[in-house]
C-alpha cells in the first residue's frame, strides 16, 4: 500500500504537465475497496480531481463521473480517471485501446503478471514498481529530448536498418520515484 501510494503520488503530482504524468489509474477489483480511498484521499488533498468510473465512486466521495472522452484524455493538470477493473486482461485491453502508448505502469508483487503486462502493453515505456516519471531521455543516458513519437515507424522516406528499430523501454523497481 505505501508503495503504491507513493508511486501513484509521484507519477500524477510531481509534474502533472509533462507526457509522462499519470491521466489514469486502474485499480484490480480485488485491491480496489483498499487502495481507491486511502490513494484518492491522497490525490484530492494534493489537489487533483478524480473522475471515476461508477465503482469507483461507489468507493470515493467526491468522484467525477468519468466520460468516455476521459480513458483517452491526456489532461496534463491536476486530473485523473479512475476506474475498477475485473483482470489484468482487462486493464491490459483498456490501456492498449485507450492509452497513448507512450508510458504504462503496473505495481504488483506478483512476478507473473509484470511480465504478462510488460509483454502485453504496446507502450514505448513500460514501468514496473516504479513511477512514470523515469520515462525520460536524461533519465535513460539518452540526453536531452528533442522529439517524442509514441509510433513504431517514425522515419519517412529511405530507410536502412537503424531507422527500422523501435524501441520498448521496460523499467523494473521496488517503489522508487522520481524527485
Amino acid at each position: 500500500m505505501e508503495l503504491a501510494e507513493s508511486v501513484i503520488l509521484n507519477a500524477k503530482t510531481q509534474r502533472p504537465g509533462v507526457c509522462n504524468a499519470a491521466e489514469s489509474i486502474l485499480f484490480h477489483r480485488q485491491v480496489a475497496a483498499r487502495f481507491i480511498p486511502a490513494v484518492g484521499k491522497k490525490l484530492i488533498e494534493a489537489g487533483v480531481e478524480i473522475r471515476g468510473c461508477s465503482r469507483t465512486q461507489q468507493l470515493l466521495a467526491g468522484t467525477r463521473p468519468a466520460t468516455e472522452a476521459d480513458w483517452s484524455a491526456e489532461y496534463l493538470d491536476l486530473i485523473v480517471a479512475v476506474k475498477v477493473v475485473d483482470s489484468i486482461a482487462e486493464a491490459i485491453e483498456h490501456i492498449n485501446r485507450f492509452g497513448s502508448h507512450h508510458t504504462d505502469a503496473i505495481l504488483t508483487g506478483d512476478l507473473r503478471s509484470a511480465e504478462e503486462f510488460a509483454a502485453a502493453v504496446d507502450s514505448g515505456n513500460v514501468m514496473v514498481n516504479c513511477s512514470t516519471r523515469f520515462s525520460d531521455g536524461c533519465e535513460y543516458g539518452l540526453g536531452a529530448e528533442i522529439g517524442i513519437s509514441t509510433d513504431k515507424l517514425h522515419a519517412r522516406g529511405p530507410m536502412g536498418a537503424a531507422e527500422l528499430t523501435t524501441y520498448k523501454w521496460i523499467v523494473t523497481g521496488r517503489g522508487q520515484v522520481r524527485g
